[in-house]
């Protein structure tokens, strides 16, 4: 009764756009306002009460209610978290123990100098130093703490060195809407010299003169529509080189091949792509077309000399490494075939040797394949691990610089020496407060999905964990678009090993963990089996005695924020706990609003509900915030950015009202929304670090963890 009572007043305040009294009591839940909106679709119709939480002037939020619940929602997120706070303290004095204050990167070869980022003591943001390779004082190139002072919110985006060394392009975003501001500076002089725009995203690069840059622009939906070419101390409009006029799905995004003699201006959506190359030393140039769009193939390249290197899915699903002569881009020519087994990810065409990172049976591989054919893999032994290239910023690396982790090994750089067949270790990551990796195990294992397909698990935990049915353990994914969730370290785990909760990966379908066909079989019509591998991996993993009967917590963001949406609607009772990070749980309304920044390039991935009816039923009957029903949920942690272009602060804010207006049950659902901040949160290293003290304390405190 009393809930009902401070749902009722709630409610009258919001429906009559009070603010300042809009201060619940610590003990109480925000109840949000039900007003009636609806649609019809398809001959469908859909009630969606919540739909006044969307502020009409989106991407400007400044309506009263909605601020007023927002509010309201954070205020109460922090009265429930102040009981924990000494155990987030606790969390975050572990968490910050295990950052080397003064880190630093390993120093990267480009021109006349080396490159390399560090932090100082203290500091949230990295400096970015160089020297001359022949020898010589260290250089600063530029300071993010400078650069962040005054700001909540500090993102540095691209950046890039002009070929003579002199000048830097770099991109910042101060409010985390992901409109980047490029300016030029002059490293010598340490002053910026001109603003090149306000609204890019992306990467940037130079003409070979050093005398112009290609930069993308995103318009006001955050589309990526065309890349332009500024010629510095050039006043107007900068010229476009190209623009996205055939498809609105499509973005543009710029690169530069290996050897630095071409600008790549690629036009993409999830599954179909367009390339052209215009040459750095005149990028003006009229762009050469590398073969037009066709729906479903999707290609990238890479130059050396005259010689195109495509990476291609035209002939197998798996892709394929083909090449073409710049003078006939068209004409393609097989140099790798596609493979069931062997899934190739990325090229890149050094002088020497064309590198191919790819996956085999799940676990990355790189292969360096000379001119001959001769072909070499690199060496890695662990059970579970992801491995990368690294910075390799010039035409040739004789020292392939590479990523490794596992996740039991922490993040290492490797130099592969070339010649001598032979891995350098350039640095590993220190961990100051201590780290014994014997004292920790790591499995991989295959979990049955219902519908029989194999599903792996990657699995950590500190030794003395035992999997008889009575422990704790974490699950995590993410499963969209094609992105893998590979088994890497985190030091930040160790709160949780040291703990006894266990910490589990599941590369379900619709990440790329197993193959281009892992991915399309958890899309579109498609979609549910990435919730029920989810699903079926945590029962899987109960049924082994790795957790307890409801003692497995979960989370996700975004997309996987999305996952958890799901999986709570259809298995409440398997976990004990969820924590999702701007989640996009509103998916159908989404979908069906093309003036968003990303739904039209969206819809390859999920399925276009306006134009078809099969897709609106598929995804009504997935999406979270209109699967919401009537039963017992977990306790939920749900967070949000104000700011967010890519899941709008209202998908989260609609699901939590319409949970806490439905669910049956009194367990915990909190929701913070970043009023000042994007897609990922708070930055700094150390306020990042105290939001995840946050949700360590949440999830472990729903254990019964509290010191």
């Amino acid at each position: 009764m009393r809930r009902a009572i401070v749902a009722l007043v709630t409610s009258l305040l919001l429906a009559s756009g009070a603010t300042a009294q809009m201060q619940p009591a610590p003990t109480n839940p925000p109840i949000a306002a039900k007003r009636p909106h609806s649609f019809t679709h398809h001959g469908i119709t859909v009630e969606d009460p919540y739909n006044w939480l969307k502020d009409p002037g989106y991407p400007k939020v400044d309506d009263a209610d909605v601020l007023a619940y927002l509010k309201a929602e954070n205020a109460y997120f922090e009265a429930q978290m102040a009981p924990l706070a000494g155990l987030k303290d606790r969390l975050f004095d572990e968490l910050k123990g295990r950052v080397k204050q003064d880190d630093a990167s390993v120093p990267v070869p480009q021109g006349a100098f080396e490159y390399w980022w560090q932090f100082k003591p203290g500091d949230q943001y990295r400096t970015w130093l160089r020297r001359p390779k022949a020898g010589g004082p260290e250089q600063l190139v530029l300071s993010e703490p400078e650069l962040a002072k005054g700001h909540d919110y500090f993102r540095l985006g691209a950046q890039s060195v002009s070929p003579d060394g002199r000048l830097l392009a770099y991109a910042t975003d101060t409010n985390g809407s992901e409109r980047f501001t490029i300016r030029i500076r002059d490293i010598a002089a340490g002053k910026d010299i001109e603003t090149v725009t306000t609204v890019s995203v992306g990467a940037i690069e130079w003409s070979a003169d050093s005398k112009a840059i290609v930069w993308t622009e995103v318009n006001d939906n955050w589309r990526r529509i065309k890349a332009r070419l500024h010629v510095l101390g050039q006043t107007g409009d900068d010229r476009v080189l190209y623009e996205e006029t055939e498809d609105k799905g499509f973005g543009v995004s710029t690169a530069k091949s290996q050897d630095g003699k071409w600008i790549i201006i690629a036009t993409t959506d999830h599954v179909t792509s367009e390339v052209r190359l215009v040459p750095a030393a005149n990028p003006a140039a009229e762009p050469i077309l590398i073969k037009r769009r066709k729906a479903g193939v999707a290609y990238d390249v890479d130059v050396r000399g005259e010689t195109i290197f495509i990476r291609s899915n035209d002939t197998h699903v798996n892709f394929r490494v083909a090449t073409a002569k710049v003078a006939q881009p068209g004409e393609w020519t097989t140099l790798i075939a596609g493979s069931d087994r062997d899934y190739i990810t990325g090229i890149a065409a050094f002088t020497s040797y064309l590198a191919v990172q790819g996956r085999r049976d799940g676990l990355d591989r790189i292969v360096l394949r000379k001119d001959d054919g001769t072909e070499t893999a690199l060496p890695f032994s662990e059970a579970a691990y992801t491995a990368s290239l690294g910075a390799n910023m010039e035409p040739d690396a004789p020292l392939l610089r590479l990523n490794y982790a596992s996740m039991v090994t922490p993040a290492t750089v490797y130099d592969y020496d070339v010649k001598a067949g032979k891995l350098v270790t350039r640095k590993v990551q220190a961990v100051p407060s201590g780290y014994d990796p014997s004292q920790y195990e790591s499995q991989r294992l295959w979990i049955t999905a219902r519908d029989g397909v194999k599903v792996p698990v990657a699995i950590v935990y500190k030794k003395g964990f035992k999997p008889d049915g009575t422990g704790k353990l974490h699950l995590y994914a993410y499963g969209a678009y094609g992105i893998p969730t590979m088994p890497s370290f985190s030091a930040n785990r160790l709160s949780l090993l040291d703990r006894g909760v266990a910490f589990a990966i599941a590369q379900i379908r619709g990440g790329d963990d197993l193959g281009y066909q892992w991915y399309l079989d958890g899309k579109l019509a498609k979609r549910t089996n990435t919730f029920n591998d989810f699903v079926d991996a945590a029962r899987g993993l109960n049924a082994a005695g790795w957790a307890a009967p409801g003692m497995i917590s979960a989370s996700g963001g975004s997309a996987g924020g999305e996952l958890m949406g799901a999986v709570v609607n259809q298995a409440p009772d398997l976990f004990r706990a969820v924590v999702a990070h701007v989640p996009f749980v509103d998916v159908l309304n989404t979908m069906l609003d093309e003036s968003l920044p990303l739904t039209p390039g969206e819809w390859p991935e999920w399925g276009n509900p306006i134009t078809s009816k099969a897709d609106f039923e598929l995804i009504r009957s997935y999406s979270p915030y209109d699967q919401v029903k009537a039963q017992a949920y977990p306790p939920l942690m749900v967070t949000a950015g104000l700011n967010d272009p890519r899941v709008t602060y209202w998908e989260p804010a609609k699901w939590v009202a319409k949970l806490r207006d439905v669910k049956t049950d009194n367990n915990t659902l909190i929701f913070k929304t970043n009023m000042g901040a994007g897609h990922g949160g708070k930055t700094g290293r150390f306020t990042a670090l105290e939001e995840l003290a946050e949700e360590y304390g949440f999830i472990l405190s729903q254990f019964g963890i509290r010191d």
